[in-house]
């Protein structure tokens, strides 16, 4: 894919942080003997590790992606943190790095693939008492994915863009992810699995497109010619627009579902 958007992405950054919040609102106090070290995979333009710098204030702070563009954004916004290119699938701790205490993902694993390896390695990488906090959407049932595939598939976009199912990690029931979690041979204290829909008012539904354009949308729209990305979106709104109708204050309700897992690792 093209770089990010890093001023696109924060447009609606209320709305995406919020999760992010509640995720670290779940996490467990942290005490190991040394000075914590905590690990943001997928830290985007930081608005994520803003909340970890702001709760572990003394921690040892270090926000990975693979994008230079949020990275960089990133680094104007929190000077006190780390920052680093990095892809999930693959990361581990540098060469004399501690372990990890927490490794906190926020909806950023739904575009890695094979989670049935991702989550046990990454779970193995924590300290002692190590924590890993993840949030994903969990929205490809929603209308908003099912017309981005849909439009994706019209004869006029398929050549450009391809199977439009295999544009994002198709994620594993809860279920799944509570069993990786908590199958005794990975020492784990406590599993925590849960889902929230959140209801988010937008003022039209061209709102609810900018939204996207910032994620979901991003890999479907950037590889086709600049006439049929404007043919694209329009088609897509003029979906999204019947799909979300109007409430009574004239807004549009986006339900947006997300999974969280929060689990702790034996001291």
């Amino acid at each position: 894919m093209q770089d990010w958007n890093p001023a696109l992405y924060l447009r609606f950054a209320n709305e995406r942080t919020r999760p992010a919040a509640e995720l670290l609102a779940r996490v467990p106090a942290l005490q190991p003997a040394r000075r914590l070290h905590i690990v943001d995979l997928g830290c985007g333009p930081g608005n994520s590790t803003e909340l970890l710098v702001e709760r572990f204030p003394d921690a040892d702070v270090l926000g990975i992606d693979n994008s230079e563009a949020m990275l960089e954004t990133a680094r104007k916004q929190l000077p006190q943190a780390r920052f680093e290119a990095g892809d999930i699938a693959s990361w581990v701790p540098a060469e004399g790095e501690p372990a990890p205490d927490l490794i906190y993902a926020n909806a950023s694993i739904q575009w890695v693939g094979e989670h049935e390896a991702l989550i046990p390695r990454l779970f193995s990488l924590l300290a002692p008492g190590g924590v890993l906090a993840v949030q994903m959407p969990d929205n490809r049932q929603e209308p908003s994915h099912r017309n981005m595939r849909e439009v994706a598939q019209l004869p006029r976009f398929v050549a450009h863009i391809g199977d439009a199912s295999k544009v994002r990690t198709d994620i594993l029931p809860i279920g799944a992810y509570y069993d990786l979690l908590a199958a005794p041979v990975r020492d784990v204290a406590s599993v925590d699995v849960w889902h929230t829909i959140y209801q988010h008012p937008m003022e039209s539904a061209a709102a609810i497109v900018q939204w996207l354009r910032g994620t979901g949308l991003k890999p479907f729209v950037e590889g086709l010619p600049a006439p049929l990305q404007a043919d694209f979106l329009a088609e897509y709104e003029r979906r999204i627009d019947a799909a979300y109708p109007e409430r009574a204050d004239g807004k549009r309700l986006l339900a947006f579902p997300r999974l969280f897992m929060v689990a702790q690792r034996k001291s």
